[in-house]
């Protein structure tokens, strides 16, 4: 096994992967449970320094956020994929129709090759060693790049992946823009991507090159509605929760939220209380994630700073700071009624500001949501069984968590993706499987099959079997 970082360029390192994946079509259980037992090896012998890794890139980002939000996670999902990997690799039987019976027919699930990871930043191990998981239990090679963002903890990374993995198993590639360019134009097997709508287009039109599959995870403005048969002071603390968590930097993070017209001031003294309760602190306080960098902090200052200058209505959590905190620990605001056209309502706020949007119907709240692309979540409060199902019914979203938020990405057994703008495709639990496995038909032919009863020269043999058959379908 390679000790150090491949040194091999891009382009052959999926080479030497690429003829691996091809000498052994045929990965056994042993081989794949044996690969997802290193990367959990990976991960309890080296929790604290990854932990430590992304503190040093947010500049404050809690090792027990790091631990539920990307540990956690990760040992949930080798804990499933080793238990059910047993099933997901048996051949499938398939009935056979009547025309072509006594024949048989199964499905056999069979590894891609070789499969490209593209990493985001905001949950640096989760989201880049999740899919690299998900590959290898079905059988592929992996290359992965994760992002220059988070440098400690990317080159952390790498030095521990390729530790314990040979080059043409797994492999970790650092770099920039440049790197990832190059990394998405090669012809994997399949290339999955996770990061904004924007670079997902060109992650898209690279692969498109080779007729690459790809499993795009974008984001977009995932909307919370409110329902009047809802309790506000139970709402807001799930709401602060999902939109507070890693300081908003989540794809699923509430976006906005739509709000019966009238509630305005309940909810800003509930979401008041409720931040209160969650972060008694802000800055100095360690469970208070950091914005990544200055210029995403510079950015989302930029979103606040025009709507108020639109005469938007902005309140900021009324909660003191400790000492010691760090300049990028952005206080969370509440924006009421922002323009449509701002920057704030057009695009993936991706951190603590949260619009909120009075509205007069359920019918408004659901045209408003159908009127813009399908966002990746959504999230609907209250107790109205009704009114819930008719969101459920007349919205399209990637997922829906009912009366909380973020919860459905931790179910393994639902699929995770979005669609549209959103994403397309999904993984996590056998879908995750299937979408890096290919699905090969195969039929059996029998020795008594009837086939030749279908073969020219066509005469009144093949019309009454024809007319007999036409009765049974």
């Amino acid at each position: 096994m390679s000790q150090t970082p491949p040194d091999l360029p891009l382009r052959a390192s999926f080479d030497a992967q690429y003829q691996a994946s091809r000498l052994q079509v045929d990965v056994p259980l042993s081989v794949r449970r044996d690969r997802l037992d290193r990367v959990r090896a990976l991960i309890e012998d080296n929790a604290k320094a990854l932990c430590d890794a992304v503190q040093a890139d947010f500049g404050v980002r809690s090792p027990d956020l790091t631990e539920v939000a990307d540990l956690f996670v990760l040992r949930a999902m080798i804990g499933q994929l080793r238990s059910h990997l047993p099933r997901w690799m048996k051949p499938q039987r398939v009935s056979t129709p009547i025309y072509l019976q006594p024949a048989k027919a199964r499905i056999q699930r069979q590894p891609l090759g070789v499969v490209g990871v593209i990493a985001p930043w905001n949950y640096p191990i989760q989201l880049a060693l999740g899919p690299a998981l998900v590959a290898l239990a079905a059988g592929n090679r992996v290359m992965l790049k994760p992002s220059e963002l988070t440098p400690h903890t990317s080159a952390l990374m790498a030095q521990l992946v390729h530790q314990r993995f040979a080059a043409d198993e797994f492999a970790v590639f650092l770099g920039g823009a440049d790197v990832a360019a190059e990394f998405a134009a090669l012809p994997f097997d399949h290339l999955f991507f996770t990061g904004s709508t924007a670079v997902g287009r060109r992650v898209a039109e690279a692969a498109a090159r080779h007729l690459t599959p790809t499993t795009l995870e974008l984001g977009g403005k995932s909307p919370c509605i409110i329902d009047r048969s809802a309790d506000l002071a139970v709402v807001t603390d799930k709401i602060v929760h999902g939109k507070l968590l890693n300081a908003g930097q989540t794809c699923i993070a509430p976006d906005y939220v739509l709000l019966p017209r009238g509630l305005e001031t309940d909810f800003e003294q509930a979401w008041q209380a409720s931040v209160a309760r969650l972060f008694p602190t802000l800055k100095g306080n360690q469970d208070y994630a950091a914005i990544v960098s200055d210029r995403h902090h510079a950015r989302l200052q930029d979103l606040l700073a025009e709507v108020r200058a639109q005469g938007a209505r902005v309140v900021e959590a009324a909660v003191p700071d400790a000492a010691g905190g760090h300049a990028r620990q952005m206080r969370p605001a509440l924006v009421f009624a922002p323009a449509d056209q701002s920057r704030l309502m057009q695009e993936e706020i991706f951190g603590p500001i949260l619009p909120v949007m009075p509205c007069d119907s359920a019918e408004e709240a659901i045209a408003f949501i159908n009127a813009r692309p399908r966002p990746l979540a959504l999230y609907w409060f209250g107790n109205d069984t009704a009114a819930r199902d008719q969101v459920l019914a007349r919205t399209v979203s990637g997922g829906v968590t009912v009366n909380d938020t973020l919860m459905h990405i931790a179910h393994e057994n639902l699929p995770f993706g979005g669609v549209g703008e959103s994403g397309l495709g999904a993984y996590h639990g056998e879908t995750g499987f299937l979408r890096f496995t290919h699905q090969k038909s195969v039929l059996v032919q029998s020795r008594l099959a009837m086939g030749h009863l279908f073969y020219p020269p066509y005469g009144q043999r093949f019309r009454q079997v024809i007319g007999l058959l036409k009765r049974w379908l």
